[in-house]
């Protein structure tokens, strides 16, 4: 399912220094219940096919979503930014969704792909009244490929809201076995949804072109079905 209208581009100003562009990917069909904030990965940005697909499919389904670059990647760098600087700069794109869009206020959901998503689950982790209702987490980076040992779960805990994890079961960042010991245990607990013979970025082997479509169309089925329960309660 794709939603064919373009998004509307908008700037989002920084504190640090040079803003930073954002994207509002709009509902469609009646009023959206809530809007969803998506942040890139460590190695691609938000005009990503991955990014614009996801957002794409969100809004189709009648959530709004936001993407954003953060500031090393809309200056054209490749290191990513220390933390404190990723962290600022999502609150910011907060602060700014919220001023934009009234579907930001009754329901705001906030997370991303690898890096996006962690540094999601950082900054509600140290901000208890940040008016986020969810995460929703594509691929979470437990640990770098290859060093279980430097786990990036001790934050975990302080976040106190609902989380979904979609995480591929080959992933090198962390398997779901690895993560259900982190997550299962959380309050509220987090709902951990496996991509059966995905990687890092959900590719599974011998799919086809047809058979991948498919399973990232699912996992974005699955993330809106997920946000759309959380939004029934609240």
């Amino acid at each position: 399912m794709t939603h064919s209208n373009s998004p509307d581009a908008f700037t989002v100003a920084l504190e640090s220094g040079q803003p930073v562009t954002a994207l509002h990917y709009s509902a469609a069909g009646p009023a959206s219940g809530g809007t969803y904030i998506l942040a890139h990965g460590a190695g691609a940005g938000q005009q990503h096919p991955f990014m614009t697909a996801c957002a794409r499919a969100v809004a189709a389904r009648g959530i709004d979503a936001v993407t954003f670059n953060f500031p090393y990647t809309e200056h054209g760098r490749k290191l990513p930014d220390r933390a404190p600087v990723l962290e600022a700069c999502y609150a910011a794109v907060i602060r700014a969704t919220r001023q934009r869009l009234a579907s930001a206020h009754r329901c705001l959901f906030i997370g991303g792909k690898s890096m996006g998503g962690r540094m999601a689950t950082q900054l509600a982790a140290s901000d208890q009244a940040l008016p986020v209702a969810g995460l929703v987490l594509l691929g979470y980076p437990l640990h770098p490929p290859g060093n279980p040992a430097k786990r990036r779960d001790a934050h975990l805990p302080a976040v106190k809201r609902p989380m979904l994890v979609i995480q591929g079961s080959r992933d090198t960042f962390g398997t779901p076995d690895e993560l259900r010991p982190v997550f299962e245990p959380l309050t509220p607990a987090a709902t951990i949804h496996v991509i059966d013979g995905g990687d890092h970025s959900f590719k599974v082997a011998r799919a086809g072109a047809d058979g991948q479509a498919a399973i990232d169309d699912a996992l974005r089925q699955t993330a809106v079905e997920w946000m759309t329960t959380i939004m029934r309660t609240v």
